[in-house]
């Protein structure tokens, strides 16, 4: 049918902002390898260097709260070339750095642009897709986002040892060219602007205030103490005056009003409970098959390669099925595919060896492929279409911050392992390992039990 049609430019545009995207997850994930040469070349701490992750985190974190609303007020198009303008400059910036306080601007102001970048690919398949094919299109954005977890380390690898880090960056730029020439043809606007909609400083300031406060908080786990828990006090009495104020404004920046759908709520507590988990994974499976299997770190960066890009391809074939079968199938038995893994990796977690490894994180990235995107999806179907703005601006904000925590709670986990053994450092990571797992497959079960309301609640609605 023609209404079913998938225009060329449609798919194109999509392509533009996924690698937008793209570019930001890869340059945060090669970032990481390049730490040590960082740190030896520019002569900082590890303290100093993670907050070219941490930096920008939380740049991305605190801009994509604004996605709905800069989506009321500005054009796609116009949003699109700030995003790219901004990265592409950025990048240049960091390519040329010529101290670590240059790398960190140039890193903030990618974050940023990331942060808008990434709600605009989602808001452009929600607002332009066929309905019968919104499963597929979901599946190609996340397919382009989800193939640079693998890409990354491999890549920050291969171009530390044979290039240098700058490298990383231009050939970065050459993706972001390409985005540009594309999302100039082809991203239009299918939908009316809203230009009496206002912008409140304190609202902001307050969604601003908590989301700092919680990745800070997030970033001190490892030590504990008093001002942990004030960063946390801190951080939920700010979001507490956000919601409250929300609930009463004509305009608010993020319409709360999408947690009165259960569909939504559940299917978002499903998504944030998954992306702890692969985010708690990419920490710890490096880290146990150096400290405590031996390995290199090209060996070690290699491990999740085979399992990121079968999840990554598996991504629009769960999309297909959403748009044939629905929900359940793909979600559930995702689900399943995700808490066998997570418990093979618990439960052989002293005899874990490389193959090992890639075997069960090939299982779990198959999981992955198929419930991350389809849970979105599934979510943001059952809201209101004056809603689904929001709805994408509150899925991808909170993921972020779920990550984070993902990443905080392992290592807090295996540093209290090594603390008890501090003659015995492989000993140490093995055990704090293997509880990190067993914690893993547990809330992957609270997941699955979160997918079942959510299809369980969509029936009946």
């Amino acid at each position: 049918m023609q209404q079913d049609r998938i225009s060329p430019s449609l798919v194109a545009a999509i392509v533009a902002t996924g690698l937008m995207s793209f570019s930001g997850v890869v340059s945060e994930t090669a970032m990481n390898v390049t730490f040590p040469t960082l740190m030896r070349e520019l002569g900082i701490g590890t303290s100093t260097v993670q907050w070219l992750t941490t930096g920008y985190l939380l740049a991305l974190a605190l801009v994509v709260p604004l996605s709905s609303f800069l989506k009321r007020r500005h054009t796609l198009k116009t949003l699109f070339l700030v995003a790219n303008l901004l990265f592409l400059g950025a990048t240049v910036l960091c390519a040329l750095a010529p101290h670590f306080s240059v790398l960190l601007a140039g890193r903030l102001i990618q974050g940023a642009a990331t942060g808008i970048a990434l709600p605009l690919m989602f808001n452009i398949i929600l607002g332009q897709a066929p309905a019968s094919r919104l499963g597929l299109l979901m599946g190609v954005g996340s397919l382009i986002t989800a193939m640079a977890p693998a890409v990354g380390p491999v890549l920050g690898g291969v171009i530390v040892d044979s290039y240098g880090w700058r490298v990383i960056f231009w050939v970065l730029v050459s993706v972001l060219l390409l985005s540009l020439a594309l999302g100039v043809a082809a991203v239009r606007q299918s939908e009316p602007l809203t230009r009496e909609a206002r912008f409140s400083p304190l609202d902001y300031a307050l969604l601003a205030a908590g989301f700092c406060a919680f990745i800070l908080a997030t970033e001190r786990m490892t030590h504990g103490g008093a001002a942990l828990w004030l960063l946390f006090a801190a951080s939920a009495l700010a979001l507490a005056g956000f919601a409250r104020r929300s609930a009463r404004s004509d305009w608010p920046l993020l319409r709360l009003s999408v947690f009165r759908e259960r569909t939504f709520v559940y299917c978002l507590l499903f998504v944030l409970l998954i992306q702890f988990c692969v985010l708690a994974l990419g920490f710890l499976i490096p880290n146990y098959s150096q400290l405590a299997g031996g390995e290199s770190a090209r060996t070690a960066g290699l491990l999740l390669l085979p399992g990121c890009l079968l999840g990554a391809l598996m991504a629009p074939f769960a999309g297909r099925l959403l748009d044939r079968f629905g929900a359940a199938r793909p979600v559930l038995g995702g689900s399943v595919l995700v808490i066998v893994a997570l418990l093979l990796f618990a439960v052989c977690g002293r005899v874990l060896t490389t193959p090992l490894f890639m075997l069960f994180y090939t299982l779990y990235a198959c999981g992955h492929g198929l419930v991350v995107g389809n849970a979105m999806t599934h979510g943001l179907r059952h809201l209101p279409p004056q809603l689904s703005a929001d709805g994408n601006a509150v899925l991808n904000t909170l993921q972020q911050l779920a990550g984070a925590v993902g990443t905080s709670v392992a290592a807090s986990i295996v540093a209290a392992a090594q603390a008890r053994v501090p003659d015995d450092l492989a000993r140490g990571t093995l055990t704090g390992s293997q509880y990190a797992f067993f914690l893993l497959a547990a809330l992957a079960l609270i997941a699955l039990g979160c997918a079942l309301r959510g299809v369980r609640a969509s029936h009946r609605a």
